[in-house]
């Protein structure tokens, strides 16, 4: 197998887009890219995650062979995609970026398959909403690392079989649950990322502060940290809209005050709750009397599409005792009555959340 240390590295700022068509990232997501760390020695937090990922990628090296095949699953902004750009820097390969939903032909992802070289990284973000057609081309691809074309139409055509390089496929999914069995089954690593906890995410906006040059008390930090909703994409945006307030506003310097009273304003509550995320919570409460209530009716009611419920809002509101899903539907909980301060329909006396960040 070729040496993998002298594979040309690629630029660590690669977004999950199709290559081919790359469009310029707004000025949020360039903020983002450059706080991104490109090193296992950078991360911070997902310690279990880490700590077996760098015993992985060492142990790879050693054989001189290209790394597992690797499943990331949790919800947006927890680092998946930074993840996948560290594997390959890690292994000092070149990483190809696309994503489920643009492989629409089993041609695309033939295109991606030979045009990579041993020891590549190819990351897939999105990995769930590859079709089916196209999951029956992956599965060779992956296992026995050759690639079934059929050549020609009708009773003349034939089978081939392309070898393919050694590579690394990092899959990236928000919904771990619509992963086919034969595909999961073909990933050799597989690690679930969870939400950050208060002190990690507090490191993370501190390190950002320092290469963004924003001038930040670590009790600023902390309170940014305790509303960026335990991920750290959120919590580098929060710093960048506080960061404003404190320079339009203010001398420059996040105190705490600065950070409540930006946040407030931006009405990004205490437990990191916005307009969206209130908007469905006192849906539930006022409209249906705290559940249970369907999904596709909760959709109706907000004006939000179904997934991005399941995706993007839901996690972080079951991860906090807000809301429960049950076999009739989505419940609120006591502590989002309390939260709101509207008393529960039950009688039951109120407990506090535990803290779980």
């Amino acid at each position: 197998m070729a040496n993998l240390n002298k594979v040309k590295i690629m630029p660590d700022t690669l977004e999950p887009v199709d290559t081919r068509n790359a469009m310029p990232l707004d000025e949020d997501g360039q903020f983002e890219l450059s706080l991104r760390p490109t090193r296992l020695a950078e991360y911070i937090g997902q310690r279990r995650a880490a700590d077996n990922l760098k015993i992985f990628i060492r142990a790879a090296l050693n054989r001189r062979e290209a790394l597992d095949h690797v499943l990331l699953t949790g919800p947006p902004g927890l680092g998946k995609t930074t993840l996948a750009n560290i594997v390959a820097n890690e292994m000092g390969a070149v990483l190809h970026s696309t994503a489920g939903p643009i492989i629409e032909k089993s041609g695309d992802l033939a295109a991606q398959l030979t045009a990579l070289q041993t020891g590549d990284v190819l990351f897939i973000d999105e990995i769930h909403r590859l079709n089916p057609a196209i999951e029956e081309v992956l599965y060779p691809a992956m296992e026995d690392y050759q690639l079934d074309l059929m050549i020609g139409q009708g009773p003349a055509a034939k089978s081939i079989k392309l070898d393919l390089p050694k590579f690394t496929l990092v899959g990236a999914t928000t919904r771990a649950g619509l992963i086919t069995a034969p595909l999961r089954g073909r990933f050799g690593i597989v690690f679930n990322l969870d939400f950050y906890n208060h002190e990690d995410l507090t490191t993370i906006i501190l390190r950002s502060a320092d290469i963004v040059g924003a001038i930040i008390e670590e009790d600023g930090a902390k309170e940014i940290a305790r509303r960026a909703r335990g991920t750290p994409r959120i919590a580098n945006r929060l710093l960048r809209r506080v960061r404003d307030y404190a320079e339009v506003d203010y001398d420059g310097r996040i105190t705490i005050d600065v950070a409540k009273d930006a946040l407030n304003r931006m009405e990004v509550d205490t437990f990191g709750l916005d307009e969206t995320d209130r908007k469905l919570l006192l849906s539930i409460i006022e409209k249906f009397g705290g559940g249970p209530v369907g999904l596709g009716t909760i959709s109706a009611s907000i004006h939000e599409e179904k997934d991005s419920i399941e995706e993007i809002i839901e996690p972080y509101l079951i991860q906090i005792g807000f809301l429960n899903r049950t076999p009739r539907g989505r419940m609120v909980t006591t502590h989002a009555y309390q939260h709101f301060g509207i008393n529960p329909p039950s009688a039951s006396a109120f407990v506090p959340p535990p803290s779980l960040f």
